[in-house]
């Protein structure tokens, strides 16, 4: 459900770390205040060593023979110099490359070949240039007393980087931080910035995940906007894609067997994590993960569509997951958090795995913002047909899922599973998000569908619900520019798949219009918001109204979520739903 190139086009002070309610011990307090030495290093990719050099390895079974090749331009020479990598076992490749030095740029040399590396952190020149050397240790750091939050504290504004400002960057979404935290949100999500085709993208094609996007500002710029965000008390969740990758600069089928036939996703071929080499494919994507916590300092992670991941094995690569990620944020001294999209409704990936889960943090709910849109738009298309009225509401608000075993008319099956028993701060709600809004053929916001007054009333369900809540940028005061799909490939067969494909997407739908081209610049830029708004009236209010409501969340113990008994009551003829929150003395 996300914003990807379609079908058609790819065939205060936070808490101590953990709780025994949470399955873990509680993490040892620093002399101090501060966290400890990062436990892990990344042994794939390029390693600065101590004396300067630089250690090369990979992963390349499909190669017989690997080398590096060195850009030396710049350090007193030019052209490149090549490094033979030898081979280690297992179709590892690796060894020290005399010229290279911390950034350097290279490029990975298969059998001649030459490729960007699988493991690189930075694409100074985007997805068909070379990779550079960088040293994560490099970085000063401010954040040492920082120790996370946990689900129950977490007010989320989504957002995304390229729109969030007019320039687009790192760095002026570090400077717009403040405004997030004086309105009372404890924590941004910053959908997918691992390196993808040009500089206009949602980021779910992104093709070399351990790299922040250069035209963002790359590594360096990512890592001033966590430390700045951490200086503003808000934690950081990034969004990961690890269910498929997007197809132009996509270099791992080169280097080994990360994809499988054995399933198909909506977006292209499945991740392999059971089939023949899957040993490696695991770790690449958990070691992915850990880089994001150790390197970059993000307070967790948001899996996106787990649905489309595939694993049959006895173990499935997302328990391993998060049991490494909470490991890994024991050792560090702070709470890392491992939260899933999902569109099956099962429970089991929040629940413990003592319970035969997976032992996720969280969980987003789309049932919610089904129930919520449906209620007061009236929109019955699509899934919205299985919604309506105020009877999905209460149960949204009850129950966690809406569908919880019954017969959804969309699905033409049942659908979910009952999750009462497990704490509402695992579950994420939205009135909006990225996929609700941009995945609309001209991507309107909530602001332009209802009323004022529906819009209010839909910022105190939210805000007001037993769960965690999550915004959209610029949902706090009313932002009425739309968000839409949006690329800049460099393959123009591919940019006109991606535009059919998205004509076709839509075109049962009479009220849909015109689809905006993807390509089109002006497609990126209507998608920007716009703060100034949040100072003129009608937006004002609806922002007076935001804060309120998350000053309301922090004072009153019984809106915690996960905190309170929740009871509901609705009148469907009426159409009213009450909800009493009630919170132990």
């Amino acid at each position: 459900m996300n914003g990807r190139l379609p079908p058609a086009a790819l065939d205060d002070a936070p808490p101590p770390v953990r709780s025994a309610g949470d399955g873990g011990a509680a993490a040892p307090e620093r002399p101090g205040g501060t966290a400890a030495a990062a436990p892990w290093t990344l042994e794939r990719g390029a390693r600065p060593l101590p004396d300067g050099s630089v250690r090369f390895e990979t992963w390349a079974p499909r190669a017989r023979a690997v080398s590096v090749r060195v850009e030396r331009g710049g350090r007193g020479g030019s052209g490149t110099v090549d490094h033979p990598l030898e081979p280690l076992g297992g179709g590892v490749f690796g060894g020290v490359a005399p010229a290279a030095r911390a950034g350097a740029d290279y490029r990975l040399v298969l059998d001649g070949r030459a490729l960007a590396d699988p493991v690189s952190r930075h694409q100074p020149a985007g997805v068909h240039g070379p990779s550079r050397v960088v040293d994560p240790a490099a970085f000063a750091w401010s954040d040492a007393g920082w120790r996370g939050r946990e689900a129950a504290e977490l007010v989320v504004c989504e957002i995304h980087v390229g729109t969030f400002t007019p320039d687009g960057t790192f760095e002026a979404a570090a400077a717009a931080l403040p405004r997030l935290a004086d309105v009372g949100f404890t924590a941004v999500e910053l959908m997918p910035v691992a390196q993808f085709p040009g500089g206009r993208n949602w980021g779910y094609d992104g093709v070399l995940p351990y790299a922040a996007q250069d035209t963002y500002g790359g590594p360096e710029g990512l890592r001033r906007l966590v430390d700045a965000a951490h200086a503003a008390g808000l934690a950081v969740l990034l969004d990961v894609v690890y269910n498929h990758l997007g197809p132009e600069g996509n270099v791992l089928e080169a280097y080994g067997p990360y994809f499988t036939d054995r399933y198909r996703t909506p977006w292209g071929r499945a991740v392999n994590y059971d089939d023949a080499g899957s040993d490696e494919v695991r770790r690449y994507v958990v070691d992915n993960a850990r880089h994001w916590i150790v390197e970059h300092h993000v307070d967790g992670l948001r899996l996106d569509a787990v649905h489309a991941i595939y694993d049959f094995g006895a173990r499935h690569v997302l328990a391993e997951l998060a049991e490494e990620l909470h490991a890994l944020g024991d050792t560090l001294g702070r709470r890392v958090l491992v939260v899933a999209e999902s569109d099956l409704n099962d429970p089991r990936l929040v629940r413990p795995p003592a319970r035969g889960g997976y032992g996720l943090d969280a969980q987003w709910s789309d049932d919610f913002h089904h129930a919520v849109h449906a209620a007061l738009t009236g929109e019955r298309a699509g899934y919205y047909g299985d919604f309506g009225g105020v009877e999905p509401v209460a149960r949204a608000l009850a129950s966690r899922f809406v569908y919880a075993g019954q017969r959804s008319a969309y699905r033409g099956r049942r659908h979910g599973a009952p999750a009462a028993d497990v704490p509402a701060d695992r579950f994420v709600v939205a009135a909006q998000n990225h996929d609700q809004v941009g995945n609309r053929a001209r991507g309107e916001r909530l602001s332009c569908l209802v009323d004022a007054d529906r819009l209010r009333l839909a910022a105190a369900l939210l805000l007001l619900s037993p769960y965690v809540p999550l915004l959209f940028q610029g949902e706090e005061y009313g932002e009425t520019n739309p968000f839409l799909y949006f690329t800049s490939h460099g393959d123009p067969a591919l940019v006109e798949a991606v535009r059919e494909g998205r004509r076709r997407e839509f075109a049962s739908f009479a009220w849909a219009g015109e689809v905006p081209d993807p390509q089109a610049e002006e497609t990126f830029a209507r998608s920007r918001i716009d703060p100034s708004r949040a100072g003129r009236p009608p937006h004002a209010g609806l922002l007076a109204l935001h804060r309120e409501l998350l000053r309301l969340r922090r004072e009153e113990p019984a809106l915690r979520p996960g905190a309170a008994a929740v009871v509901v009551t609705h009148d469907g003829d009426a159409e009213w739903v009450a909800l009493r929150l009630g919170h132990p003395a």
